[in-house]
């Protein structure tokens, strides 16, 4: 199911960077549709790799998995009323890729994870938190090659293809308070769900989500009182994003992987 899914998400990127290269909005739907049928092998391999009868297997590479296919499904389900298709050239790699570290790392030993109710609502909080935050990072990445290639008068047919830097820099920000608004209920759930939230194994995590918190949200007052935009919102969203994936993925990487 597994290398079904990844076939999907290879030939949606490839089919979206022709369109783009062409200006061809036509594959639109194809794009949409082999996204769609990715998500749906992607889902079923998640059966006895994350999803056990001992329970769920959250190691490094799984989470990997369970995060592209969280953020190609919110991108792909957000593109219905947005024009955001354009990201999937970003996304659908970046799920791919977590999907072959799952199945290569499969039979590997990873810690084995029995959850509360409490619990998981602050693990669901973090994961969309994290995904929405992801789709923004591609998205300001986009944004900045958008915006550098019309500085130089270099619009080709790739730049064409996007929406004007206006509505760009708007869907831009909207997808930060979604990801700062979740962020904050992620954060609040752990202090209240988790016995010890600064324990040895989650201070690092901890401390760094707080801080890319912060940080998201000093860009947002300073977006809607300064007035801040371009590449010092880009370079502040960079940032964050950086200490966000260092939060869920470092600790992980470490422990798990480096250290075994």
């Amino acid at each position: 199911m597994g290398t079904i899914a990844i076939i999907c998400y290879i030939g949606g990127t490839l089919l979206q960077y022709f369109s783009l290269v062409r200006r061809d909005n036509s594959q639109r739907s194809r794009v949409l549709l082999l996204g769609a049928a990715a998500l749906a092998f992607h889902t079923l391999s998640f059966s006895g790799t994350v999803i056990t009868e001992q329970g769920l297997h959250l190691g490094f590479f799984k989470i990997s998995s369970l995060i592209g296919w969280l953020v190609a499904g919110l991108l792909l389900a957000s593109s219905i009323r947005k024009p955001l298709e354009n990201l999937l050239i970003g996304i659908y790699p970046i799920a791919a890729l977590g999907l072959v570290s799952a199945i290569i790392s499969h039979g590997t030993k990873e810690p084995v994870i029995h959850l509360s109710l409490y619990s998981t609502s602050h693990i669901i909080l973090s994961l969309f938190a994290y995904s929405v935050l992801t789709i923004a990072a591609v998205q300001a990445v986009l944004l900045a090659w958008q915006d550098l290639q019309l500085r130089h008068q270099r619009v080709n047919g790739f730049v064409m293809q996007l929406p004007p830097l206006q509505i760009m820099e708007q869907l831009l920000f909207e997808l930060i308070w979604v990801g700062v608004i979740l962020l904050s209920a992620a954060i609040i759930s752990g202090a209240l769900f988790i016995e010890d939230l600064f324990a040895q194994h989650l201070v690092h995590k901890t401390l760094l989500s707080i801080i890319a918190w912060a940080i998201f949200s000093l860009l947002l007052i300073g977006r809607y009182r300064l007035g801040w935009r371009g590449s010092i919102a880009i370079r502040w969203i960079l940032s964050g994003y950086l200490l966000l994936m260092m939060a869920y993925f470092g600790t992980k990487l470490v422990l798990e992987v480096i250290l075994v």
